[in-house]
Order: structure tokens, then C-alpha cells, then sequence
């Protein structure tokens, strides 16, 4: 297992799950993925839970505040890319079009961040590590390997991100869609698709995937343990079998079994 103790700024660094129930996440994601989780106090009676994958951080989890519950926010995984400077990344956001719901701050010792919606209704986070790296082990089973942006509008999109991040755009022809691969230099950072009119009133969003060893079998396991299907597994030629899952509290996130 390949350890990683940072992130050059452009990649996507850290998954985070806000969930409605801490204790059912956990049981969850761990008989899934094989994680373990480590409690530790933030202060108001809560709990920030690290994801550990062999002994590393692979992500983490955290009860969603009563404000957001009560303005009808989802569970959901969270996207953060590293960066050098947050209150440059905020600042550059804001003149590209996006809208800074959290203005950065620090995160005690360990980092600083902001939270960006981008021009198309998308929300992320940018991380500027300090004792925090973000996810010690990428691209391997039980870990993130793959952040996809569902947007209305993938040139606004792309305008944006590249404007925003070390990152230029290519574009990639996948079956029946036309698919954007965001670059870092050589090194794949990110991908990005339109939303079609079969997906629905789907909002735009970045989506995190995890890689497995077995996507039909992990397909199984997470249903079994009260998850829904929302994309049943199927392959993407030369790159992997994937699926598309929402979790018992109902946070969305992807698998996939890579070639």
C-alpha cells in the first residue's frame, strides 16, 4: 500500500461524509470498505470520526449540524482539493463566478479551508494542509480514486475550474456521452459529464468515488446492509466496472472496479 503524505495542489485530497446518523455510517462504510473509525471531540458534545484504511486516514464522517437539517440539506460526501493558499482559492473563485458559502478559516492546527459553490450550483471544499495532508491512501480498494463533477453546464464548468485550479481540460469519448477529463500536468485529476434528461432533477454536484476489488460483490454487500442502487454496475470499456450507490442515511458515492 503506497502512503501518501501530501497532495499537490490541483488534487482532490479528502472525501467527507455529513450524515444523520454518525453510529449507522460508521457500521456502514466499515463492513463495505474494511475501515476502521477513530473518534475524536470537536467540542458542543461532537464527534469528528477519521476513516482509517490499514492504519491510514482514507476520509471522514461528522453528524450533520441541526441548521443544515432543518434547510433541508442531504447527507452527502463532501470533495476537497488541496491548494497552497484557501484565502487565494476563495478569492479566485469569487472572480470567476463562484459563491463562497464558507469564507476561509482554519481548522484548529491542522488546516485551512473554504467551502465554494461554482458558477453551476456545485459545492466543494479547498484544502490548505497544515499538520492535515488529507487522505493517506489513494487509488487503492477502500479508498477514494476518482472525483466526477454532474453539471447543467460543462463549459461554464470548465471555464471555472480552469480558471480556478493547476488544471486544463481534454476531452474523452465514452458511450453515448461526451466526457471531460480534467488534467493536472500529465496526472488525471478529476472528471466532469452533463447531466442528461434520464438522470432527472438531478443538482449538480462532484461525486466521489471509492475503488474495490469486486464491484458486483461490494454491489451486494451494500444492498444487504439497507444502501440503494441508484446506477447498477456496469462496465466502462478499458476502464472498470462501476456503480452508483446512496447509503442508508442517503448520501450518494460511486465504486468501481477498475481494469
Amino acid at each position: 500500500m503506497t502512503i501518501t503524505t501530501q497532495h499537490a495542489p490541483g488534487t482532490f485530497c479528502w472525501p467527507e461524509l455529513s450524515t444523520t446518523d454518525q453510529n449507522g455510517a460508521k457500521k456502514f462504510y466499515g463492513a463495505l470498505f474494511g475501515w476502521t473509525s477513530e473518534d475524536g471531540d470537536i467540542g458542543g458534545g461532537e464527534t469528528y470520526t477519521m476513516l482509517k484504511l490499514k492504519g491510514q486516514s482514507v476520509g471522514a464522517l461528522f453528524s450533520m449540524h441541526k441548521e443544515q437539517r432543518a434547510q433541508g440539506v442531504p447527507p452527502h460526501w463532501a470533495s476537497y482539493v488541496a491548494v497552497e493558499s484557501a484565502d487565494r482559492a476563495a478569492s479566485r473563485a469569487k472572480e470567476l463566478g463562484g459563491k463562497l458559502l464558507k469564507e476561509a478559516f482554519d481548522v484548529m492546527d491542522v488546516g485551512r479551508m473554504a467551502v465554494i459553490e461554482d458558477p453551476t450550483g456545485a459545492v466543494f471544499c479547498v484544502w490548505q494542509a497544515k499538520k492535515h495532508a488529507g487522505a493517506g491512501v489513494l487509488d487503492e480498494p477502500g479508498a477514494m480514486c476518482w472525483t466526477e463533477l454532474m453539471t447543467n453546464d460543462p463549459s461554464k464548468a470548465e471555464k471555472f475550474y480552469t480558471g480556478l485550479f493547476p488544471w486544463k481540460a481534454e476531452s474523452m469519448k465514452v458511450p453515448s456521452m461526451d466526457y471531460t477529463v480534467f488534467k493536472r500536468g500529465d496526472t488525471s485529476a478529476g472528471g466532469m459529464m452533463k447531466i442528461t434528461k434520464e438522470m432527472g432533477s438531478v443538482p449538480a454536484h462532484w461525486l466521489v468515488y471509492f475503488a474495490v476489488d469486486d464491484c458486483d460483490g461490494s454491489v451486494a454487500k451494500a444492498k444487504a446492509s439497507g444502501a440503494k442502487i441508484t446506477l447498477p454496475a456496469k462496465d466502462i470499456p478499458d476502464i472498470g466496472r462501476f456503480a452508483i450507490l446512496q447509503d442508508p442515511q442517503g448520501a450518494h458515492f460511486a465504486i468501481i472496479q477498475p481494469v
